[in-house]
């Protein structure tokens, strides 16, 4: 296949994944808006919503760095994407004395960074699993 046009797909199933990764964890947690608390300057969400976005582009990179064709990528991004939402809703699950959701709403910023932190670790987990 030509290199441009491989280059290409690669990039646009990537972000195609990564904006459906997005949308999957909003839709997985419905009682965090962090779109709209972003909008109210609330930085704890913007470092949940950005720890969640760079985990993803951690997994598909990874997915698209060890893939043997394009499929291959498709299924491992899936999976990575699944195993990212997975994990974050076991950390509300597992803080069942202690409410992330209301945490974030109330821009607890120590609790954002712990969930950015969490992201991050768990995307760089993945994408290492990825590996061949």
């Amino acid at each position: 296949m030509n290199l441009y046009v491989n280059f290409a797909s690669y990039l646009g199933v990537a972000l195609l994944l990564l904006a459906a990764g997005i949308v999957l964890f909003m839709i997985s947690t419905p009682k965090l808006k962090e779109i709209s608390l972003i909008a109210e300057k609330n930085v704890s969400a913007a470092l949940v919503l950005g720890g969640k976005i760079i985990g993803l582009a951690i997994v598909l990179g990874a997915a698209a760095e060890y893939s043997i064709s394009l499929f291959d990528m498709v299924i491992w991004g899936i999976i990575g994407i699944v195993s990212q939402v997975i994990v974050f809703i076991l950390a509300e699950v597992i803080t069942i004395r202690f409410s992330i959701h209301k945490a974030i709403e109330d821009d607890n910023r120590a609790v954002g960074v712990m969930l950015f932190s969490l992201s991050l670790a768990i995307g760089w987990i993945v994408a290492k699993c990825l590996s061949y």
